[in-house]
């Protein structure tokens, strides 16, 4: 393919940087290539066609949109611009102008669907609600699907690194309540996905292991970073530090970011399911859940939850835990707050920081 005089595929096209969740952000350098092999990952998933209208602003959506303009762009396919993400105006955007598709984060949905329910706005052109960045919680999904019940739900996984789409599960809705719920669905045309142990060796179907991926959409590298290149690339396989598992049928199921794992008393709790499980109590607006250093068990479970008006303890949301999960997996402190946690630019919950937060404080 050339694209002009002396510019390739292979060359350099964008420069993204990562939302810094789990440490310092670093420039991800995306090439023609990626670019065009995410546009054609997006059109195919999404079904975009010239008669689409969607968000155009990473308030909106993640900062995969911005990658999803050549999608756009290539179908023919109407963006409207929203300056800055806020519930009320999103939904006003979309009854507006008619948006047929929106893929926000989780906590971005979260939001939406609280609006929708407090105030709600003809969004009947809403054919498709989407979700990326982030793990989400089951009654987030299920709530997103009793408030936008003529939008079809779908999620799709990936990262800066993997040019927005690894895999994606269309008609998330229809699998509410079976065993596909939480699922990230199957790899996009072309990417392949494995699973594999600490020396890089693949695990039996079902196991949990780190999630690697290998495709046309995966960046050239970091920018002026080469040991962090040298980590991530291996083998022509990305290494996403996210830990997951593969059923026979080959979709993916993410557990949790491997630094976010908490180990206590020697066995592992995967913070996205004692999160999953207290977002499902009544009085729990937002929830984050992680480890902090303790002298008899390495690591203690902590969850910091935003809460409801009303809510005065937290024994109530303890004994909620022990109904659904192990007793080494529920939180020793549930810290309450009435203030929202706090957020990357791209809408993602920054644990690191609540984490060092907490740690300080706790030491003081």
């Amino acid at each position: 393919m050339v694209l002009g005089a002396g510019v390739g595929e292979d060359d350099l096209a964008a420069m993204f940087y990562t939302g810094g969740t789990t440490g310092r952000s670093k420039g991800v350098m995306l090439t023609h290539r990626n670019l065009i092999a995410n546009a054609f990952h997006k059109a195919l998933a999404v079904r975009i066609d010239t008669d689409d209208v969607v968000p155009g602003r990473a308030g909106v959506v993640p900062r995969g949109r911005h990658r999803s303009l050549h999608a756009l762009c290539w179908r023919g396919a109407t963006t409207v611009v929203q300056p800055s993400f806020d519930p009320a105006g999103a939904l006003d955007l979309i009854e507006r102008h008619g948006v047929t598709f929106a893929i926000p984060v989780p906590t971005m949905l979260a939001a939406l669907v609280d609006e929708q329910q407090r105030q709600p706005r003809d969004v009947h052109t809403l054919r498709l609600l989407g979700h990326a960045g982030s793990p989400i919680a089951g009654d987030v999904l299920r709530r997103a699907h009793e408030t936008f019940p003529g939008a079809e739900l779908a999620h799709f996984y990936g990262a800066t690194e993997t040019c927005s789409i690894v895999t994606h599960l269309m008609h998330e809705e229809r699998v509410l309540g079976t065993p596909l719920q939480g699922s990230c669905g199957t790899p996009g045309a072309g990417v392949q996905v494995a699973i594999v142990d600490p020396d890089g060796v693949p695990v039996p179907t079902g196991e949990v292991g780190e999630v690697i991926v290998r495709g046309l959409n995966v960046m050239a590298g970091y920018s002026r970073n080469d040991a962090a290149t040298r980590d991530a690339l291996r083998e022509g396989w990305f290494h996403t530090g996210d830990l997951g598992r593969l059923d026979t049928d080959h979709n993916l199921f993410v557990v949790d970011r491997a630094k976010d794992m908490i180990v206590t008393g020697g066995e592992n709790v995967y913070s996205v399911e004692v999160e999953d499980v207290l977002a499902r109590h009544d009085a729990v607006a937002e929830v984050a859940v992680f480890g902090l250093p303790d002298e008899r068990w390495g690591e203690a479970v902590h969850a910091v939850v935003v809460t409801r008006p009303g809510v005065t303890g937290d024994d109530a949301l303890k004994d909620h835990c022990r109904a659904s999960i192990a007793g080494y997996k529920v939180p020793e402190q549930i810290e309450l707050r009435t203030e929202a946690l706090p957020k990357s630019g791209p809408g993602k919950v920054l644990k690191r920081a609540l984490r060092d937060e907490t740690t300080r404080r706790t030491a003081g």
